[in-house]
């Protein structure tokens, strides 16, 4: 395995633990303010807030922050002003899909609509669209996952809606489906740091825009709250960033499957440590997880065909 492919492998893991550590600080603040729409609204302001600053820290650290403006103004280009809202609106559709979502399946219903969404689009359009061979390993890896998270579902009572349930696998999907666009378009653009920081600028924006115009109830913000926006901020941005720079090196189909069945392992683990504890069944997926992962980076790239529309 090259270097640069290792290291990237590194920043996936650390993004899935970012990732499944995320999780957990949003359930807090869901807890201490709610999950409505003025919630998820309140949060990306605080938490968009809170990871411009961790990504900006982060990058001017090296460089220096005149450094970064210069080349935060060489990169600045239409492409980046239309990905970057693209980006914001397909993230305010998939909040507003599962809010609906949820409160018509369980949570673990709902999982399965989403993590089988963002693993299975970006999976999908690298080897449609980007000329990403489909190897023997991806497809084992990604049929193994796929029934790891099949595994966790339980059974709930089943109400009309599958438009909200599409919506959560489609928007989910599209995320990474959009970092890819992003990252293997010829078009001037910011690096994956520059990327992110104007990114979170136009979703506070719109957020801030929405809130201007909702209407608002009277909860009030606790420093449970704060803190748990902060949490989930910056480790929802950084890992993010991770993921966008593993993307020049690893392929959408690899790495999609990597991030689902490592975020997987993480959040079980961190599970251990909460009151509700994980299942037998969802140590099992998680088991199948890892064993997927594994076999993603160890089995040899057997290719099985590639599409070229070139």
């Amino acid at each position: 395995m090259a270097l640069n492919e290792l290291l990237s492998y590194g920043m996936l893991t650390a993004s899935t633990i970012m990732f499944g550590f995320m999780f957990f600080f949003s359930d807090i603040f869901r807890k201490n303010y709610g999950s409505g729409l003025q919630a998820t609204m309140v949060s990306s302001i605080g938490g968009g807030i809170v990871g411009f600053i961790a990504i900006l820290i982060i990058k001017v650290a090296p460089v220096g922050l005149a450094a970064v403006i210069s080349e935060i103004k060489n990169g600045f280009s239409p492409f980046v002003v239309i990905m970057s809202l693209v980006s914001v609106l397909n993230g305010i559709l998939f909040s507003f899909c599962s809010l609906k979502a949820l409160g018509k399946i369980n949570l673990s219903l709902y999982s399965l609509f989403s993590m089988l969404g963002g693993m299975a689009l970006p999976f999908i359009s690298g080897i449609l669209f980007h000329s990403e061979p489909l190897t023997l390993a991806k497809t084992v890896c990604f049929i193994i996952i796929t029934l790891a998270i099949c595994m966790t579902v339980e059974k709930g009572e089943k109400k009309s809606g599958i438009i909200y349930y599409i919506g959560v696998f489609i928007f989910n999907g599209m995320s990474g489906v959009i970092s890819k666009i992003y990252t293997a378009a010829p078009y001037v653009k910011m690096d994956s740091a520059g990327y992110s920081l104007f990114k979170t600028v136009v979703s506070v924006l719109v957020a801030v825009i929405v809130l201007m115009f909702i209407k608002k109830d009277n909860r009030k913000l606790n420093w449970k709250c704060i803190g748990a926006m902060a949490g989930s901020g910056t480790l929802n941005h950084v890992a993010n960033w991770l993921v966008l720079i593993a993307l020049y090196t690893l392929p959408a189909s690899v790495q999609y499957p990597f991030i689902t069945g490592g975020t997987m392992i993480v959040s079980t683990v961190i599970s251990l440590f909460m009151a509700k504890k994980p299942t037998k069944k969802e140590i099992a997926a998680v088991i199948l997880s890892f064993v997927g992962i594994l076999l993603l980076i160890f089995i040899p790239d057997i290719e099985l065909f590639a599409i070229n529309w070139g």
